[in-house]
């Protein structure tokens, strides 16, 4: 951080990865700090910055663009109810457990081919199991359960669906194609979370 003392400086980021800090009063001490950037032809941003000991301006000039934000991942969250069964129920689809933390545990992973979703007991989230025996077959059937909706993308529905029926998986919508262009069903995880286990038609 800088010195608690008012004057302004002038930063410039370039993309080698350098943000640059030019005092112009010359009363605040250089600086200089490492950003990383995939971007290396592209030419330095100048920002100014006023600093006073109890206020920082630090908005970009107007017209100015920053880079965009890019993201690197995303990985959803599911309140359990007990993840040591939650851990037992992902595996009879073939997913595994990667990892877990806690003694005893409250949060881990269960992952499939590169995809990765987090596990947690009883917090971040909603979670809740509705009345309903059925989604997208009867008028508000996938507004009663309280957890998350996602979809799963797999290459084979009704292979996935076998498996899931073998295991005594609660399975609310049976494979179907649907307008839009995705043969899907629905699983359902006893914390009321539902997954749509999908695969896109090839197009005539």
């Amino acid at each position: 951080m800088l010195a608690p003392r008012s004057g302004s400086f002038q930063a410039v980021l370039s993309y080698d990865g350098i943000l640059r800090c030019q005092d112009i009063d010359n009363r605040i001490p250089k600086r200089e700090a490492v950003r990383s950037s995939p971007c290396s032809s592209v030419p330095s941003v100048v920002y100014d910055f006023d600093f006073s000991p109890v206020s920082v301006r630090n908005d970009p000039p107007a017209g100015v663009i920053l880079p965009p934000m890019k993201a690197k991942g995303l990985t959803p969250i599911l309140n359990v109810s007990d993840i040591a069964a939650s851990f037992a129920w992902f595996e009879k689809w073939d997913w595994r457990k990667c990892w877990d933390w806690g003694t005893p545990a409250t949060f881990g992973a269960v992952g499939s081919g590169e995809c990765e979703i987090f596990l947690c007991q009883g917090a971040q989230g909603g979670r809740g199991r509705g009345a309903n025996t059925t989604t997208f077959q009867q008028d508000g059937d996938e507004q009663a359960d309280k957890g998350s909706w996602m979809s799963v993308w797999v290459d084979d529905v009704d292979e996935v669906h076998t498996q899931c029926v073998a295991a005594g998986l609660e399975i609310t919508f049976p494979p179907t194609d649907m307008p839009w262009n995705v043969r899907e069903m629905h699983l359902r995880h006893p914390d009321g979370h539902v997954f749509r286990v999908s695969r896109g038609n090839e197009r005539d």
